[in-house]
């Protein structure tokens, strides 16, 4: 690919993806022309919209522009789309949305968060950290921040740049990361990847695309295979266990989760993260142990993880009261699950805990049916949506019946529509909606009915 210009007219398919809207919102920053194109209007193709972007909804060539410099698209956009085939059967140039992150992280500095589950919150952490310090960061995020409220951070004069490395598609491995943190490569992806196996060896090369003289730090417990001469510094990571960094002295108080920061040479007491979720404080680890190494000081760490607000759709509550409690989580996988449920269970001791869940992929439920189950199982009662698609057929004998059949917990089957009045016949005190499909569309509906039954009340 050749350089970027430094202005002109950019084109998405699927501008209103989490990642691409970054990227969109990236280029109207530096003053180019932004359309695009996403199948459904959101929240967030409207804010895309209200700063400048020019976007529509439907498969019209009419609307793409006439001249163009720049093609993005994403994976997700399928092969027949009409508008994608005209610009083939044109001619043009079609480039990956990680393609072109690759390009713009390369003049960075780069810190790269990847895992199978926990990056989002990671890599938001980590921006806050560096951002709220002298050293600032440009930061490409895969959820909304809700201290910036913008999947995007800017800073004039930095030279670090944060990003959120995506495991699907290989995507992360048009990185080439000064620092790197792993999370997680449970199995997953695997309509890519074919196997674990496969997924494993992925990260192998990512973690082999850091450049010489920068750091790896990986949770406790996973296994690469790099090279002697790989040139980096290797750092391990966990929540209370010895390791390179860790927590220690932690403590519950007041919802939140106090505790002392160690590091490889010494360690920082007092800490506060502020958010709840024991697996966040697993994170924040993680994010701390990045912005250490890029030399944020002490000071700047303590007050900048206090002041973390979270990321939306990821534990968020967005309603609570004596009553009633409601968190939104984008759990998808079994293993996010059962670290989400598991949270709210430590959190609201003896409270009854509801799941909403909307299965993400036919490919994923059908792979996972079982664990899936298990994770559901932590709830008192689950209620189960219709599969949500995404870039996927059907696959015959795959629907949510699959993982009904195996809860041994009450639960229910239901449709998107039957909400919020169908909570009139649902026992819960904490209630969760998990899921990484259209299901965020019940957040505010939710959210909505709880105040007014609070004022009925």
């Amino acid at each position: 690919m050749k350089p970027l210009p430094k202005q002109g007219t950019v084109y998405f398919l699927g501008i209103g993806g989490i990642g691409m809207s970054a990227l969109a919102r990236y280029f109207l920053s530096k003053g180019w022309q932004v359309h695009g194109y996403d199948k459904t209007p959101t929240s967030l193709t409207a804010s895309l919209q209200k700063e400048g972007m020019r976007i529509h909804f439907e498969e019209d060539l009419s609307k793409i522009p006439a001249h163009i410099d720049l093609i993005i698209f994403t994976p997700a956009i399928p092969a027949n789309h009409a508008e994608y085939q005209f610009l083939l059967k044109k001619g043009a140039t079609l480039h990956k949305r990680a393609e072109v992150l690759g390009m713009i992280a390369a003049d960075y500095n780069t810190i790269a968060i990847a895992g199978t589950h926990g990056k989002t919150t990671t890599s938001t952490m980590t921006a806050h950290l560096m951002k709220q310090s002298v050293k600032g960061c440009q930061a490409f995020l895969g959820g909304i921040s809700k201290n910036y409220e913008s999947n995007l951070l800017l800073t004039e004069q930095s030279e670090y740049l944060v990003a959120e490395a995506d495991e699907y598609d290989r995507s992360f491995l048009q990185l080439s990361p000064n620092t790197a943190v792993i999370t997680s490569m449970d199995a997953d992806h695997l309509d890519i990847y074919g196997n674990h196996d496969a997924l494993l060896q992925s990260f192998t090369e990512f973690a082999g695309k850091i450049r010489k003289g920068g750091n790896l730090v990986l949770k406790l417990g996973l296994e690469l295979t790099l090279p002697e001469e790989s040139g980096i510094q290797t750092y391990s990571y966990s929540l209370d266990q010895s390791s390179d960094f860790h927590a220690e002295n932690l403590k519950l108080k007041d919802g939140l989760y106090h505790f002392d920061f160690i590091h490889p040479n010494g360690k920082i007491t007092g800490m506060v993260l502020g958010i709840p979720g024991l697996y966040n404080v697993e994170n924040a680890v993680a994010a701390l142990a990045c912005s250490w190494l890029c030399g944020v000081s002490e000071n700047e760490l303590k007050n900048a993880i206090a002041s973390f607000s979270g990321v939306r759709r990821r534990f968020d509550i967005r309603f609570r009261s004596e009553k009633a409690v409601y968190i939104d989580d984008y759990a998808h996988h079994p293993a996010e699950l059962t670290a989400s449920i598991s949270s709210a269970r430590k959190l609201f001791q003896g409270k009854t805990i509801t799941g909403i869940f909307q299965p993400h992929l036919y490919s994923r439920t059908r792979d996972f049916a079982s664990e899936f189950a298990i994770s559901l199982d932590l709830l008192d009662y689950v209620i189960l949506l219709p599969i949500y698609p995404a870039r996927e057929l059907p696959i015959e004998g795959v629907s949510s019946q699959l993982l009904f059949d195996n809860i041994s917990k009450p639960s229910r089957l239901v449709e998107m529509t039957d909400f919020p009045s169908i909570l009139d016949e649902i026992p819960f005190e904490v209630l969760m909606t998990l899921g990484a499909g259209d299901i965020d569309t019940l957040a505010a509906p939710i959210e909505n009915y709880l105040s007014g039954r609070e004022v009925k009340k």
